[in-house]
């Protein structure tokens, strides 16, 4: 590879440069001048040489002419040799007649017959350069005329030799001049860059000083005079008064008349006439050092303002760090190509990456290939119509299935295009789920109107054929009869029973609102339904928090709950199987009841659908669909809530499992109610020597 010239100049000091440019400047000119001028005057020489040759050779034609026209050869030769021995450079002359025949000529050994057949145009009076054996040779050919008379032609060789010679003494000269030219000017450029170099010797000890932080560094040189001495202004609150490291025109704000409120360099414009600026304005070095004093004092000022920008946007900063940390919404911000930009830390954490991993990818590197084309579309419709989308949708997760709200709105820059795309998505599972029992509520307050209604006209007849039963019952005597008035009164009390759950579904009646101890309620319950459970080896197994807060609400109604859970628990357990009771502390202000069984749980299907009214998955005969509705408008009126889950947490069975034996899947309703703000005194409870709850085997 070669190498560049000018490489080997990169460590040489600046002074050293501006004296070999300036030495090269004045090298290449000189030398480019001299060599012009000298070809200029060999140019000129040579032209001089031909025309006196063929000045030569035209008078020499003239005083031919007459020795020709009377053959008078003695005069003819006379004339040629006197010219050939005064003048050094004619080498040969010679003459001929019309037809080329030689009459006279100079040379001493013979005339050489080939100078005849050269150069034999007469009519063109220019001179050839012919090469002999004496040198190179210009030959000029001159007719001699008498009148139009042609008598013959005379020739001259005149020595191209001393022509050179003189050419070269005249380059000679001019070499030596530039030469002296050159030399001076070398001299003048040493002084010269003696006097730069030192001016930017300070400027280059001001920047080493800036480099180390000091920015109180003066490389201008100090006025003789300032402004406030020129001007006599005494404005003593100028800017600039008492400034002395820059000058006036430099400083904002200055008071002067003549700079009318305008900042550098628009304010330099109307300083050429003031005094001021024609006693301290200096060359280009003295203004880039004035520039160089007043970048750094502006650098200074720019960094304490920065210092103290930074420490804004650093406290900002963290700020939006901590509110985009602690929020709970997915957010993330995209570029035009859809690359990702930002990610908070919900959205990292819900999909199980890193601000760091994600940046940079898009899409198609985090979701599947369908819903990232899905999304690729949405956000290009986006970028492109500047619209902004919000919609909800829904994913399907370990834990249950999630619905979020979404919204995708441009990002546009200051000139108004839209340079990205911003998303934030807000987990409303809970909204869902709230609206979700808002309109099972309202349904089951519409079929509770219904059902109260049928429940009132089925009633009355009802009663009748009731009533007619058992008369009839105690005036027949035929046993088969009597029997079939027994299944007639058995069914009758069936669907009065019906009716009565009918009734109660329905009934908005004033609750009696008293302290209550759920402890206590749900023991009354256990109590009830022991015996039940011990012949279809039930097991009941009671866990009671003692601390538990009191409620203000009707034990009757909420006993109606407890009886309805643990019938549902004993009907899917069917045969050997445990029950679990459980009262606890819940959320601040709420209250934990749970009834756990180890039956053959609810299907997915279903599960969503167990408490709307009449819906039961018994068979047919075994239920009315009635028990949990009415469960779930009795824990309305108290304010709280119910619900199923299926199959049962382990958290909610503990060891029940392993004692039974069972392998059901099993189903636990959980009920919240908000309780009074002082908890109920510690009762003792029956427990085992280990201080377990006791397992009571009815």
């Amino acid at each position: 590879m070669s190498k560049h010239p000018l490489k080997g100049l990169h460590g040489l000091r600046f002074r050293t440069k501006i004296i070999l440019g300036m030495a090269l400047m004045l090298i290449v000119s000189g030398l480019g001048i001299g060599l012009l001028l000298s070809a200029m005057s060999s140019k000129a020489l040579l032209e001089e040489g031909k025309k006196r040759g063929m000045a030569l050779t035209a008078g020499l034609s003239f005083r031919l002419a007459e020795p020709l026209l009377v053959m008078d050869f003695l005069q003819m030769n006379n004339a040629i040799d006197k010219n050939q021995d005064q003048f050094g450079d004619v080498l040969y002359i010679f003459l001929t007649d019309t037809i080329g025949n030689v009459l006279a000529h100079t040379f001493s050994g013979g005339f050489p017959s080939d100078l005849l057949k050269v150069n034999q145009d007469s009519q063109d009076p220019q001179p050839i350069l012919l090469t002999t054996e004496r040198g190179a040779v210009y030959d000029f050919n001159v007719d001699i005329i008498l009148g139009e008379k042609k008598l013959g032609s005379i020739r001259l060789g005149l020595s191209r030799a001393k022509m050179e010679a003189r050419i070269h003494e005249q380059r000679l000269i001019s070499l030596i001049c530039t030469l002296g030219i050159v030399s001076l000017g070398i001299v003048l450029a040493l002084l010269f860059a003696r006097t730069v170099t030192l001016r930017l010797g300070r400027l280059r000890e001001s920047a080493e000083e800036i480099v180390k932080g000091n920015l109180d560094v003066q490389a201008g040189a100090p006025l003789e005079k300032n402004c406030w001495d020129i001007m006599d202004c005494g404005k003593n609150n100028c800017p600039a008064y008492g400034d002395q490291r820059r000058r006036c025109w430099y400083t904002v704000g200055t008071l002067c008349a003549n700079c009318q409120g305008k900042e550098y360099p628009l304010e330099i414009e109307n300083c050429h006439h003031c005094p001021v600026f024609k006693c301290n304005f200096g060359d280009e070095i003295q203004d880039l050092a004035e520039a160089f004093d007043v970048m750094a004092v502006t650098i200074k000022r720019n960094i304490e303002t920065l210092t103290e920008r930074e420490k804004t946007i650093a406290r900002q900063e963290g700020l939006l760090t901590t509110i985009m940390n602690v929020t709970p919404d997915l957010i993330t911000l995209q570029d035009k190509e859809l690359n990702y930009r930002f990610a908070s830390k919900a959205f990292c954490d819900y999909f199980g990456l890193r601000e760091e991993e994600l940046v940079g990818r898009t899409d198609f590197d985090v979701f599947s290939k369908r819903q990232a084309e899905l999304n690729c579309h949405e956000d290009r419709q986006i970028l492109l119509t500047g619209r902004t989308l919000a919609k909800e949708i829904t994913f399907v997760r370990p834990e249950g299935r999630q619905w979020f709200h979404i919204i995708k709105a441009p990002i546009y820059d200051q000139d108004g295009s839209i340079i990205g795309l911003l998303l934030t998505a807000r987990d409303i599972s809970m909204l869902k789920k709230m609206q979700e029992q808002l309109i099972q509520a309202q349904k089951m307050e519409d079929l509770g109107r219904l059902a109260g209604g049928v429940a009132h006209e089925i009633n009355t007849p009802l009663n009748i054929i009731l009533g007619y039963a058992q008369l009839l019952m105690d005036d027949i005597t035929d046993q088969e009869s009597l029997e079939n008035l027994q299944v007639v009164e058995k069914q009758a009390k069936i669907c009065r029973k019906i009716v009565a759950d009918l009734l109660g579904f329905s009934r908005h009646s004033q609750s009696v609102r008293q302290a209550v101890d759920l402890n206590e309620s749900l023991r009354e319950v256990v109590h009830l339904v022991e015996h039940a459970f011990f012949l279809k080896d039930i097991k009941i197994i009671q866990q009671y928090d003692p601390t538990v807060f009191s409620l203000s609400g009707d034990k009757e109604r909420l006993k109606q709950v407890w009886l309805n859970l643990l019938n549902n628990g004993a009907d899917a357990i069917g045969q050997n199987g445990t029950v679990v009771v459980r009262s606890r502390r819940g959320m601040p202000g709420l209250v934990e009841i749970s009834v756990a069984d180890t039956g053959q749980g609810v299907s997915p299907e279903h599960l969503s659908k167990i408490f709307d009214p009449f819906f039961t998955t018994k068979q047919v005969g075994k239920g009315t669909g009635l028990g949990l509705s009415v469960s779930f408008g009795i824990i309305k009126e108290h304010g709280g809530t119910i619900i199923a889950q299926s199959p049962v947490p382990a958290e909610y069975l503990g060891d029940a499992a392993v004692i039974d034996g069972s392998s059901g899947p099993g189903t636990v309703f959980i009920v919240e109610l908000p309780a009074e703000a002082q908890p109920l005194e510690e009762q003792a409870l029956p427990a085992s020597a280990d201080g377990q709850a006791v397992g009571l085997t009815l």
